[in-house]
């Protein structure tokens, strides 16, 4: 038997953040291109982005071919497109002045799944590259990662739009997916809530 989920944030009734989700509007679009293994992960960030910010666009791929629509919709567009991906050619977001009327395109999924998107979409290297400027490591701890730099797509979402928009409060993002975290560890057995605390 499946498990029933909330109606409204469709987690798990056990694990309902309803009462975590502050809305929030922003000038910048956010496009996320997700892996499609990510989809239905549990500890997926994506869908708490969009519980947050609704006006975030979401689409599912791996090729080109499934980015297609996505490609011609930005082809019409007038705003500037930045792909946030760090990468030796990709520059600090802190280090240059973006107007808050721009789209953002984010992979989500892990680094390895994140870098197979990049190189089965090579229209993807058209857009000039953004990366974070990282004081600290990420505060999502119940999901592992392989490189101490790594961040929820959420995680990269807020601080992202903290510095383009440096007016907007980002809290409603950082505080859902730390109820997001809460409720994760309250879930798990003693045993495996300590090693995950220990990541903090």
């Amino acid at each position: 038997m499946s498990r029933a989920n909330c109606p409204s944030c469709h987690y798990p009734l056990k694990a309902c953040l309803c009462s975590s989700i502050k809305q929030m509007q922003v000038k910048t679009e956010l496009i996320i291109l997700q892996d499609p293994t990510e989809v239905g992960h549990a500890k997926n960030s994506v869908r708490l982005l969009e519980l947050v910010i609704p006006q975030t666009k979401v689409v599912v791929g791996e090729t080109a071919a499934d980015f297609s629509q996505l490609r011609e919709q930005l082809e019409l567009t007038d705003k500037p497109i930045f792909l946030v991906y760090p990468s030796t050619a990709s520059r600090s977001v802190s280090d240059i002045v973006i107007d808050t009327d721009v789209i953002l395109l984010l992979l989500d999924g892990t680094w390895r799944k994140a870098y197979k998107l990049l190189q089965l979409n090579p229209w993807l290297l058209n857009f000039p590259a953004l990366h974070l400027d990282l004081d600290g490591a990420s505060n999502y701890t119940i999901r592992k990662a392989s490189r101490s730099d790594s961040l929820s797509t959420l995680e990269a979402s807020a601080m992202m739009l903290k510095v383009i928009e440096p007016q907007q409060d980002v809290t409603p993002l950082t505080d859902a997916l730390a109820a997001l975290v809460e409720l994760r560890l309250a879930s798990m057995p003693v045993d495996v809530r300590a090693r995950y605390l220990e990541k903090k």
